[in-house]
């Protein structure tokens, strides 16, 4: 071999290493799904390989002695047992090593945690009805779910102890229980704060919409202040993903075009190891736009 082909085989060599590196190193998209019956199925979600996270909105009652109720618009009817037919696409979506979460809270619903007893009472309940316990009236029937998404919206007390007792249930064996969040731009936020301070959140999926502080405008400097102060205030979690609205039209504020978001905003999150990807909401509006595929191979 001449000095020529000793060159071009080293820059080749070169070349894949690092495609090989970016490609390990890209980050992923998470998508919540349930709120809009004219959405695509569990199953079709999943099937588009667009997301590594799928979060089902939203069990939007619960604590305080209220009946938990689970409200996934027009999808089913969980009260009928109508939601149990979900149990299949949940373990298809796993079948593609997709996590899928349950998302507490939601900004239109009636929660709260009197105490810790209580903040233990629900985590139990999360454990036997959607995680790795038993129950008879489990609302998506036997699939097991992968994690606890925290979109809490209203009230501050107890999340934190919440977020512990859900944590320890993996103690109990079986399949691990992740925890995620979805807080507001604003540092701290105004309900989960003290929760996040745990260090216990795997995933959190800041939402940068709906926020004009912290937001994208002007080039983007007040999100990328947001988003530095975020990933270097909240302990041990390593996984930041940047919320976003799909459309212009599902949030009041903070969509950001997709050439936008890959030329002026990407470039400087992937500085961080922090960083992991992209959190949409919802599929509904995705559906609309396609923002999911123009953005993924830059994610």
């Amino acid at each position: 071999m001449n000095k020529m082909n000793l060159r071009a085989t080293a820059i080749a060599f070169v070349l894949s290493t690092c495609i090989v590196w970016r490609a390990s190193a890209a980050g992923s998209i998470a998508i919540y799904w349930g709120q809009n019956g004219n959405e695509a199925s569990l199953t079709q979600t999943c099937a588009t390989g667009n997301f590594k996270y799928v979060i089902l909105a939203f069990l939007p009652v619960f604590g305080n002695g209220r009946t938990p109720q689970l409200n996934l618009a027009g999808h089913c009817d969980p009260s009928s047992g109508g939601c149990i037919k979900l149990s299949s696409e949940i373990k298809s979506c796993q079948q593609r090593n997709i996590k899928v979460f349950l998302s507490l809270g939601g900004g239109a619903g009636s929660y709260s945690i009197a105490s810790v007893q209580d903040a233990q009472n629900v985590a139990n309940y999360l454990w036997n009805n959607f995680l790795d316990g038993s129950s008879s009236s489990r609302p998506l029937g036997d699939a097991v779910l992968d994690g606890i998404d925290f979109d809490i919206e209203a009230t501050t007390e107890h999340w934190d102890d919440l977020a512990r007792a859900v944590s320890a249930l993996s103690s109990r064996g079986g399949k691990k229980v992740f925890l995620s969040a979805a807080p507001q731009c604003p540092y701290p936020d105004a309900s989960l704060g003290n929760a996040l301070q745990t260090g216990l959140f795997d995933y959190i999926w800041i939402q940068f919409y709906n926020n004009p502080p912290c937001q994208y405008a002007n080039g983007g400097a007040s999100l990328i202040s947001s988003w530095n102060r975020w990933i270097s205030s909240i302990p041990k979690t390593t996984s930041f993903f940047l919320g976003l609205p799909a459309s212009s039209s599902a949030a009041g504020s903070g969509f950001i075009p997709a050439a936008t978001l890959k030329s002026n905003v990407l470039p400087q999150l992937n500085k961080s190891s922090k960083y992991a990807g992209v959190m949409l909401w919802s599929k509904f509006y995705d559906e609309q736009t396609q923002y999911s595929s123009s953005i993924k191979d830059s994610v």
